[in-house]
């Protein structure tokens, strides 16, 4: 491997402790805890890969094969072609019906053989699927999964991997990344579970049952309302409405015939509004400042996952304890467990669709970071193919995500990549749902149809043009400190402002918060995202070393920032 390409591999304290029992289960957790049954059989822990035909050796799953924790750690230029397998006996009474098959996510395409008849396929490396096998099990089961990634074509959505990584640009994931799983239904079943609210009502659709019984608790006592036609109006006399401050969650239970679905939905609203002259984003009625962290999702030993879903509380946590309420999901797509941790610990998420299509450096980068930034996007990305693609995920992204209250902004392009059309993305976004605020292109490449001007800025001071959209500042800062010890990269760094000290480092952010957005708040910017949550293999830009062992900002210092932030727009803390 180059120089460029040879990182030290860092553990988390997560990490360590399951490098410490190789008999643990990595992420023996429920997976969807919006639609969750008492039937669960994970099938996480040690399979067999065979890497571009070569003899198979022991993986430990969910984690990809470049990862430490997946127990190989191969370099992504050596991986083509995956043959995960797996023999698994289903449990004493396990099957009352129907047995389905999920895969949380598998990077990009894959086939599935189970006792050597093919189930189904998929492409697309970031969205959950499932599939019956209920016919083809027998009392010993043989499981292969047949991967291969598309990463060349730049078709399929890919966000910021990249073979040859370095900089922006991060080592790719192949294969399975997320829990593989197995659930016992009836012959009937609830397929899927949505949940529209306002301020006071939540209507329940469960999409493959007709009647049944919808039971709420509430902090007054459980209430139950029919289900008719597979849909529940659920209005409640005296709402309480979520909040990063209060995000209180009402959980409810859904009977219909012999299922049984646990799941749990939030009550709030998303509008815009003139306030003073100025156009704000509102949450619950009232002006919300998005002080917020672009959150890459990257970790330093499982790559796209973290050893332990805590590793997200722990995240959310530390974030939280700086001041800041709100994650811009950078270019990923999550574990639904990500962002159940944000619908409870409260904190908004603002979610980007994932990219697809060929990056190009000059025009997606250096030349609108030196203010060239308009273009015609019709032109761009024109292939028919690509574009299908990019819809389908961003269509994936939302029917997958779309009950999290946290996730208050979608994001459908960044900084040109994979840009078309941005007007129609916005439509089909729009109709896909209508409730949350849409940023059609942050940074640049600008289009009309948007709820916000979105901008970025790295190497000159924040100098905001405001117009009649509210203004976010969905990039900034990116200061690069690095930790002794806790860097992936010990040789070369990335960021945009470099500092040897903590201690100057934390001057220089404290001071670019109060000379110039704290003013920019009461002039009109309704959110800022701070560069970054963690430091990411060359990059050590972040809040938080690789590692996640080292804080480099103060907290005390920081409360104080997100307090005068929050006072010059009245924002509720």
């Amino acid at each position: 491997m180059s120089k460029k390409q040879q990182l030290v591999h860092l553990l988390t304290e997560a990490g360590e402790a399951l490098q410490a029992d190789p008999t643990a289960i990595p992420w023996n957790t429920y997976p969807r805890p919006q639609m969750k049954r008492e039937s669960f059989f994970c099938l996480n822990g040690e399979w067999e890969i065979a890497v571009n035909g070569e003899a198979p050796r022991a993986i430990r799953v969910p984690f990809c094969p470049e990862s430490l924790l997946s127990g190989l750690c191969i370099p992504p230029s050596d991986i083509i072609t995956l043959e995960y397998t797996k023999t698994f006996t289903l449990p004493e009474g396990f099957n009352k019906g129907r047995v389905l098959l999920h895969f949380g996510a598998v990077d990009q395409c894959v086939h599935i053989f189970l006792n050597e008849q093919f189930v189904g396929e998929h492409g697309g490396g970031y969205e959950a699927f499932s599939l019956d096998i209920t016919d083809l099990l027998q009392a010993e089961n043989h499981l292969l999964v047949e991967c291969w990634d598309c990463l060349k074509p730049h078709i399929l959505p890919y966000g910021k991997q990249r073979r040859n990584r370095g900089g922006m640009w991060y080592t790719p994931v192949s294969g399975i990344w997320q829990t593989v799983w197995l659930e016992s239904v009836p012959e009937t079943y609830i397929r899927s579970l949505r949940m529209d609210t306002t301020q006071d009502t939540a209507t329940i659709t469960a999409e493959g049952v007709t009647e049944g019984t919808v039971t709420v608790t509430t902090p007054d006592g459980d209430l139950s309302f029919p289900l008719a036609d597979g849909k529940a109006t659920v209005k409640l006399p005296s709402p309480r409405l979520w909040s990063p401050e209060d995000p209180y969650l009402y959980e409810f239970t859904v009977k219909a015939g012999e299922d049984r679905v646990q799941s749990y939905f939030a009550l709030r609203t998303l509008e815009i509004k003139e306030v003073n002259g100025i156009p704000r984003l509102c949450l619950n009625g009232k002006p919300y400042f998005l002080h917020a962290l672009l959150d890459q999702g990257y970790w330093s030993d499982g790559i796209y996952t973290p050893a332990a879903p805590e590793c997200y509380e722990q995240d959310i946590f530390a974030m939280k304890s700086l001041g800041f309420n709100t994650l811009r999901k950078h270019i990923k797509v999550e574990p639904e467990h990500f962002y159940y941790d944000c619908d409870r610990l409260g904190m908004l998420v603002m979610q980007d669709m994932v990219n697809n299509g060929h990056y190009s450096f000059i025009r997606d980068t250096a030349l609108p970071t030196v203010g060239l930034k308009r273009l015609n996007d019709k032109r761009l990305h024109r292939d028919k193919a690509t574009r299908k693609a990019f819809y389908d995920g961003m269509e994936s992204t939302v029917n997958q995500l779309r009950n999290h209250p946290c996730i208050i902004y979608w994001t459908i392009f960044n900084e040109g990549w994979g840009q078309f059309d941005g007007n129609a993305a916005y439509a089909r976004l729009r109709k896909l749902d209508s409730t949350r605020f849409i940023d059609t292109a942050s940074g640049w490449f600008k289009v009309k149809s948007t709820d916000v001007d979105s901008e970025h800025i790295y190497f000159k001071p924040v100098r905001l043009k405001y117009t009649d959209k509210p203004m976010v500042l969905s990039e900034f800062g990116g200061y690069a400190y690095k930790p002794a010890g806790h860097a992936a990269n010990p040789t070369g760094t990335y960021g945009y402002r470099f500092f040897g000290e903590q201690a100057d480092f934390e001057n220089a952010l404290v001071k670019l918060y109060e000379d110039e957005i704290i003013p920019a708040v009461k002039q009109g910017l309704c959110g800022a995202v701070y560069t970054q949550v963690s430091d990411v293999e060359d990059e050590t830009n972040g809040l938080l070393s690789y590692d996640r062992k080292v804080l480099k900002a103060d907290p005390t210092r920081m409360t104080r920032i997100a307090n005068a932030l929050y006072a010059a727009m009245d924002t509720p803390h």
